[in-house]
């Protein structure tokens, strides 16, 4: 029975995508965590191929960024198919809360699609002991900007046009600006809906990076977790939004492209001024993070994005997801399971499933870095 168990998970861990809230495994088979098993059929390689399970045992928690939630169900899923006897609880909330659960030392790591603050830094210190918070970039991803018009099934639009929507500066899909750059498009005289999130959340963060950068003459805003414009609607997590956008006709909202997908939600292409609009792909986010330099220090691994990107193909509304450790002083009764457990997240294997959900690896320089600085983690 219990090898039936574990055969029916590793055969489904690459399975559909759930878009609840938090998620909570449990592990069941026997005590043999060594990670080997049996590889799946048709070409699929199995969750325990990548996966060195060590010493990990018990239960891990840890919460913080919706906007990698759908990758941390794939890795949650395929982890405890292959390490029987752990037990890994993703709290997928906001990366604000996570980052609060961090410092309060309730969490083995939390996720933060924005790298910590210097004040959040030092707050970490508190928890980590002997050492502080770092951030390991771990997911990579488009921000897509999702929309429900009916009768429109493409749909472009540029930096300055996205800053007057969500600043309600812009509030009907006819309008001109949005007509000039969707030449042959019928865009109904219909009022827009645009959406945001609730709570504190890093990928507003990054919209606000991205339209502060590229659109400075239009969006005024400091780039904060918690939403600055007024106007607009709000909904809790980058489900919220996108069930809100899926509903509501003339809809709009921003979430990652994971959320576009399980949804079959139609999706903005950006004008970057480069030779032709850049569509929200996995691959050409991908094209905008491979330019990212690593600003952090030591074995902080905080990226620089640039979100002004020409390149043809580059998506420029992109957001890195950082799993936030303690360099030194994590909690001991944790410390294997996070390190086992990041490990396969970095792992080529770990990197390449993120694709399937509609995620971007993070470029191989810097997780050759990431896989480093999590070995090295005590």
């Amino acid at each position: 029975m219990k090898l039936q168990r574990k055969n029916r998970l590793r055969a489904t861990a690459l399975g559909a995508l759930a878009v609840s809230g938090a998620l909570v495994l449990t592990a069941c088979g026997s005590d043999d965590n060594s990670g080997s098993g049996t590889p799946q059929a048709d070409g699929q390689s199995s969750a325990a191929s990548s996966i060195d399970c060590g010493k990990a045992k018990g239960q891990l928690r840890a919460s913080g960024s919706s906007a990698q939630k759908n990758a941390m169900d794939l890795w949650v899923k395929n982890y405890m198919a292959a390490c029987s006897g752990v037990e890994i609880n993703y709290n997928s909330s906001s990366s604000g809360e996570g980052i609060v659960a961090f410092n309060q030392g309730t969490v083995g790591f939390a996720g933060s699609d924005s790298a910590l603050k210097p004040e959040e830094v030092a707050e970490s210190k508190k928890a980590c002991k002997t050492g502080q918070g770092i951030n390991l970039p771990m997911v990579g991803g488009p921000v897509a900007i999702g929309y429900n018009l009916e009768g429109v099934d493409k749909l472009t639009l540029d930096a300055p046009t996205l800053a007057k929507i969500f600043d309600t500066k812009i509030k009907k899909w006819n309008d001109p600006a949005i007509a000039k750059l969707n030449d042959g498009v019928e865009l109904p005289d219909k009022a827009i809906q645009a959406f945001h999130r609730s709570e504190d959340s890093g990928t507003t963060q990054n919209l606000g990076k991205y339209l502060g950068a590229a659109a400075p003459k239009e969006w005024k805003y400091e780039a904060e977790k918690k939403w600055p414009a007024p106007g607009g609607q709000a909904a809790s997590g980058s489900s919220g939004i996108a069930a809100q956008v899926k509903q509501v006709d003339g809809a709009i909202g921003y979430f990652e492209l994971s959320y576009a997908k399980s949804q079959s939600i139609s999706t903005v292409a950006i004008d970057t001024g480069g030779s032709a609009p850049a569509e929200a792909t996995s691959e050409n986010a991908s094209k905008a993070i491979a330019a990212a330099k690593i600003k952090g220090t030591g074995k902080d691994l905080a990226l620089e994005l640039d979100y002004t990107t020409k390149a043809d193909g580059a998506y420029p509304l992109v957001l890195v997801t950082y799993e936030v450790v303690c360099d030194t002083g994590n909690k001991a009764e944790t410390l294997d399971t996070v390190k086992s457990f990041l490990s396969y997240a970095a792992s080529d294997d770990g990197q390449k499933i993120l694709t399937e959900a509609g995620y971007a690896p993070i470029p191989a320089e810097i997780n050759a870095k990431v896989r480093e600085t999590v070995n090295g983690l005590s």
